[in-house]
């Protein structure tokens, strides 16, 4: 048994959107009391932004403000006793360098996770879903490829459902049937194009898309990401 002294605190970022931080939350408390059982939970503290600034900033190209936004949060977590930062979206690890500089923990970024992962599954080229900002720009893609692996992303016309999915369905906690299918046909034309497994890589997808629902590997962003966290959590000071 672990003594709770000897548990490291976890900070974090979340409300982008609460849909997934919620998840965020659920799994790391789960994933501690498998590993010590009892009555045992994560030893966590979590700043929650409101999503309705962020996406604003996001739309406007402002990433800017966003960063000094989360970079203060993540310096409030660390005051607060955070002993590592966890950035509870896929979207927002563009500003990631930003909220690094804010804090002298460390920040668990979410494309090496992930590309731990791929690597782990002896997986060569990867498939990425996640918002337009994840699949049109560099940040994500060349983090996850600077560990040696390949990504493809959907046309620019997939993308656009892909997006829109999230935004107007998913970050409302809204869960359709009709947009998992059209999701598993994108899953599908990533495979035909060489894809050997997905990355799920915008947290709320994984309330639409699971693993039984593709043949294809995929790879939940959320879920590693909260396994890491438990792993440095719980590992020897």
């Amino acid at each position: 048994m672990v003594d709770g002294a000897l548990v490291k605190r976890i900070g974090l970022i979340g409300g982008m959107s609460w849909q997934s931080s919620a998840l965020y939350y659920s799994l790391i408390n789960e994933l501690v009391a498998q590993r010590l059982g009892g009555f045992h939970s994560a030893d966590m503290v979590m700043v929650s932004v409101d999503f309705a600034y962020i996406e604003r900033m996001q739309s406007a190209g402002d990433w800017d403000a966003a960063g000094e936004v989360l970079a203060r949060d993540a310096a409030a977590l660390e005051n607060a006793g955070a002993e590592v930062i966890v950035l509870c979206t896929n979207t927002m690890h563009k500003i990631a360098r930003v909220i690094e500089a804010a804090v002298s923990v460390p920040l668990l970024h979410l494309g090496d996770v992930t590309a731990s992962a791929v690597r782990d599954a002896r997986l060569q080229t990867v498939g990425l879903l996640g918002t337009r900002f994840t699949m049109e720009e560099a940040f994500y893609r060349d983090r996850i490829e600077s560990h040696g692996l390949a990504v493809i992303v959907p046309t620019r016309e997939q993308q656009s459902l892909v997006n829109r999915v999230i935004y107007e369905e998913l970050v409302a906690g809204v869960v359709r049937d009709e947009s998992r299918i059209e999701y598993l046909a994108i899953i599908a034309d990533l495979e035909d194009r060489g894809a050997q497994g997905v990355i799920l890589g915008c947290t709320e997808i994984e309330l639409l898309v699971q693993p039984e629902h593709s043949e294809l590997p995929l790879f939940a962003t959320t879920l590693l990401h909260a396994k890491a966290a438990v792993d440095f959590a719980l590992s020897a000071r």
